[in-house]
């Protein structure tokens, strides 16, 4: 089995593959200040929850967009399973190209998530990572990544808004039934849903113009499932896209 780890800015997940199987995922916040040896319990309370045997373990892959934890994640895994880590970054195989100014400044998750659109729905594609950032990638009909939109995430909007206004609360993420609301709550959660719905699909829109032609759009991220579903294009979800890449690249380097 292959330990897969995402560390996102807001959350790190962790997911276990038999084969292209995933057997179970985990999520744990983000926290710099933890050390080698807390995130090590982490990953072993997470994984006794599931029952996956520490011996069953035969290799671990990280992608990580928060530098200060790369070698603490690698190391907890040291401590954890007596394995080095491969971190996802240059050197590492991934089976794409990549075309863009500076291709070894391109986050470790839009590669993976791209490598995961190729390898299991083809190339041409539009993916959106909705995480603490929303992410547009676009792979080309030759199954090389041309380059990514970057938004403010659904989250760090909400955030905003309720921070730096003095009567706009805090506010679940759900759709209210009108987008026209009656009350404060309402009315923010439209703004939320149906703003951010209506921002992908906008998007999507500008890229197909740029590119010259529609293209399959896929959605990843945890809250993707919130937004996408409010959109009026056809958009695919897959929750698991990056660690599903990172099980991919990992086979790759072996």
């Amino acid at each position: 089995m292959i330990l897969t780890v995402d560390i996102g800015n807001s959350n790190i997940n962790f997911g276990v593959f038999n084969g292209d199987e995933i057997c179970c995922v985990a999520r744990i916040a983000t926290d710099t200040a933890k050390t080698e040896y807390e995130y090590a319990g982490a990953i072993a309370n997470a994984m006794s929850i599931y029952s996956v045997d520490k011996q069953s373990i035969s290799g671990a892959i990280i992608s990580s967009v928060v530098p200060p934890l790369n070698n603490v994640m690698k190391q907890a895994i040291k401590l954890l399973y007596d394995m080095d880590a491969i971190l996802v970054g240059p050197g590492v195989k991934t089976g794409i190209n990549i075309h863009c100014d500076n291709p070894a400044s391109v986050g470790a998750d839009i590669i993976c998530a791209c490598v995961a659109a190729h390898y299991l729905y083809g190339s041409p594609s539009l993916i959106v990572d909705m995480g603490t950032a929303t992410k547009m990638m676009v792979m080309n009909d030759k199954g090389a990544f041309i380059g990514v939109s970057i938004i403010p995430g659904v989250i760090v909007s909400l955030d905003a808004l309720a921070k730096r206004t003095a009567q706009l609360p805090m506010v679940s993420l759900e759709a209210p039934k009108n987008v026209i609301g009656k009350n404060t709550s309402d009315c923010m959660r439209s703004g939320i849903v149906f703003g951010n719905a209506s921002m992908v699909d906008g998007m999507i829109d500008r890229i197909f113009d740029e590119v010259g032609s529609t293209l399959p759009v896929y959605a990843t991220g945890g809250l993707a499932s919130v937004i996408t579903p409010h959109c009026k294009h056809n958009i695919t979800y897959d929750e698991f896209l990056v660690l599903k890449g990172l099980n991919i690249i990992y086979k790759k380097n072996q």
